[in-house]
């Protein structure tokens, strides 16, 4: 199968490019149980995109999940957030091929991508090449301990720079910041804006945003893409309160 053109990549960089905020819903294949009210609620809300994946999710999970969103929505991207090479779904619109360049771990910087690259090749998925950077967020959090790396400190924007720069001189397109599911502290708006900064790439930027100031805080300091997961499950109103907010903003760029 023919991959699919570079559309949702250069809708990243079109938000970049205006300064237009998006908003992501992170979906965790292991709780297909509670799918439909989340679903039922981003649909509600019209959020941009839709995430599906998880650091300790069952691969079967992931296929059965794009398939139940596929039969219900077709107007918002669906993109996998794979945990490893098995987190895999034709059926999907595109992937996030992460490289968590935060670590050292080197099965997640180049062994995984090796062992998924020929299915991906024949998916027909499109291949969004992000540089993956976990950050401290006051918690352990499950990718951290699934991933055995350290993440990045809070309060060092300069080292995540850094590390992103690196990323993108290897050709790297997109970045994630990512304090962890349910983390205590989100992503500090230094760390984001300096990242934002230095790279000029498409930011995306999740974990520990369970309220519209944290979400308008992260857009405020550089981030393109807000990413809710943990947050909408406790308060699924979040949704549509932080989608509002963006799209109030958004309106206003049109006006100026």
């Amino acid at each position: 199968m023919a991959k699919k053109d570079n559309i949702i990549l250069e809708g990243f960089f079109a938000l970049r490019r205006t300064g237009r905020k998006a908003t992501a819903l992170l979906i965790d294949p292991g709780k297909i149980f509670s799918l439909r009210p989340i679903l039922d609620k981003a649909l509600e809300a019209d959020v941009d995109y839709l995430f599906v994946g998880g650091s300790l999710t069952d691969p079967a999970d992931v296929s059965k999940t794009v398939q139940y969103i596929r039969r219900h929505v077709m107007h918002i991207p669906i993109i996998i957030f794979p945990g490893n090479a098995t987190h895999f779904s034709p059926e999907a619109d595109a992937v996030l091929f992460i490289s968590l360049i935060s670590g050292r771990n080197a099965d997640l910087l180049i062994g995984q991508h090796v062992m998924a690259a020929p299915a991906l090749a024949k998916s027909g998925l499109e291949i969004l090449p992000t540089g993956y950077i976990l950050v401290d967020g006051g918690s352990m959090t499950s990718v951290q301990y699934v991933s055995q790396t350290l993440p990045l400190p809070n309060d060092k924007p300069d080292l995540a720079s850094a590390t992103a720069l690196a990323g993108k001189y290897l050709g790297l397109k997109l970045f994630y910041l990512d304090a962890g599911s349910g983390a205590l502290n989100p992503v500090s708006k230094d760390l984001i804006a300096a990242v934002s900064r230095d790279t000029a790439s498409p930011l995306i930027v999740g974990g520990g945003i369970n309220c519209p100031k944290k979400a308008k805080d992260a857009w405020d300091a550089g981030a393109d893409v807000v990413v809710i997961g943990n947050g909408a499950e406790k308060n699924p109103g979040i949704l549509t309160e932080v989608v509002q907010y963006a799209k109030m903003s958004n309106a206003s760029l049109n006006v100026n």
